[in-house]
């Protein structure tokens, strides 16, 4: 069975958005350079892209967590911008928000 394990953002400033998604999620970064860092969990891992001639058009890239009320809390406190505020959607709930970089994301927990 496919399944995603890799989401790659373009960002302009590759620290700034290491601290958010610390700030935020928790999470630590593997530098490959000093335009690229990724997390290194071996599940669905994430790369930060900071090589403008790189670039693609960014996705929507899906984070499932435990308590949504206390990761919109995280996520505003870290910096980010809430775009769409909790809703409910069939299999759960979630919000929508925008990194430092303007990347739209979600944070979504499971019903």
């Amino acid at each position: 069975m496919a399944k995603l394990n890799y989401v790659e953002l373009p960002v302009q400033s590759t620290a700034t958005t290491k601290a958010f998604f610390a700030a935020a999620f928790g999470w630590d970064f593997t530098d490959f350079g000093d335009d690229y860092a990724a997390t290194m969990t071996g599940q669905t891992d994430l790369g930060l892209n900071g090589d403008r001639s790189q670039w693609t058009a960014a996705p929507l890239a899906v984070i499932q967590v435990d308590d949504l009320e206390a990761t919109e809390a995280a996520v505003t406190g870290a910096g980010g911008t809430i775009t769409q505020p909790i809703f409910a959607f069939p299999g759960g709930r979630r919000f929508h928000f925008r990194d430092p970089n303007g990347n739209e994301l979600a944070a979504m927990q499971p019903a």
